[in-house]
């Protein structure tokens, strides 16, 4: 009897391993499943709601299509401004953890032993298992009048930039430096340090040997994290919240039209921003072929 049942049980193992991309195709149905439902799913009823609306007089969201809340969104001076800062402080932001990630990432693939490597991969990933509440008022404090920063450059005749949109980079730049360290790590280990040396060998200084052999080596490493970096900035609205003063982000306008505006159809509207600006940072990044060496 066990026999009997065996038999059609390894004739459908024997027909799967057969069959690669059948037994690839159910593997990943899932997943997928659950990618289409909860993921996709949830962009589409964003993008459905953003063409509703909400009653003035009951708060109750009118399932009517209309292009009212794009035309408020696109003629009004103040969310143009909102739009133009979230995506200017997510440039930044992208540009500050490049800038500070490249030399530690460097260090850490090719001078550091590999005991000290695995330390210094432990430490940069140690914040990311902190609070991000917690990370976002450390730097509240220290950005205080009575901070740690106003003691440290007060004898120098400076003093602490306060909270506004320096602070905003400041944070944003501290909580998403790990994402931006470790793909350009990942990338570093990549390159032969015998690419390196014979760059040296023909004579090329160090400043032609990155820009020549390093940088384009590791273009898609620093590609892949400022997608990182760009996107966490792009929606982030704590940070702001808490740092920012009255400075606002796109996800401020958002957070604020779910709560105490209740107009969820308009929040719905500015969310699809950030979805767009994200759409065409890939596809631009795609045209350079950076994603195709990840």
């Amino acid at each position: 009897m066990t026999t009997t049942l065996d038999s059609p049980r390894r004739k459908t193992s024997a027909f799967l391993y057969r069959k690669p991309r059948l037994r690839l195709g159910i593997l990943l149905s899932a997943p997928m499943l659950w990618l289409g439902l909860a993921y996709l799913g949830a962009l589409a009823a964003l993008f459905v709601t953003a063409f509703w609306s909400t009653d003035v007089f009951t708060g109750q969201v009118v399932t009517k299509w209309s292009l009212n809340n794009f035309i408020t969104l696109f003629n009004d001076a103040v969310y143009r401004t909102i739009t133009l800062r979230t995506v200017g402080i997510a440039a930044l932001v992208t540009v500050v953890t490049a800038i500070i990630a490249f030399p530690m990432a460097f260090y850490m693939a090719k001078f550091a032993s590999p005991r000290a490597r695995r330390l210094l991969v432990i430490a940069v990933m140690t914040p990311l298992w902190a609070s991000y509440l917690v990370k976002a008022y450390a730097w509240r404090t220290m950005l205080s009048g009575n901070g740690v920063l106003h003691w440290l450059l007060n004898p120098f005749g400076l003093d602490t930039p306060g909270y506004g949109v320096l602070a905003t980079v400041i944070t944003l730049s501290y909580l998403w430096l790990p994402y931006m360290i470790l793909p350009i790590y990942a990338g570093l280990e990549r390159l032969p340090n015998s690419l390196v040396d014979a760059s040296g060998d023909l004579g090329a200084r160090p400043f032609r040997t990155f820009r020549s052999v390093v940088l384009p080596v590791t273009f898609p490493a620093v590609v892949a994290g400022s997608i990182f970096t760009f996107s966490l900035s792009l929606g982030d609205y704590i940070a702001v919240k808490i740092v920012g003063g009255t400075s606002q982000m796109l996800g401020n306008v958002v957070y604020d039209n779910i709560g105490a505006a209740n107009n969820l159809p308009f929040a719905a509207t500015v969310a699809t921003v950030p979805v767009v600006i994200m759409l065409a940072y890939l596809a631009a990044v795609r045209r350079t072929g950076a994603l195709d060496n990840l």
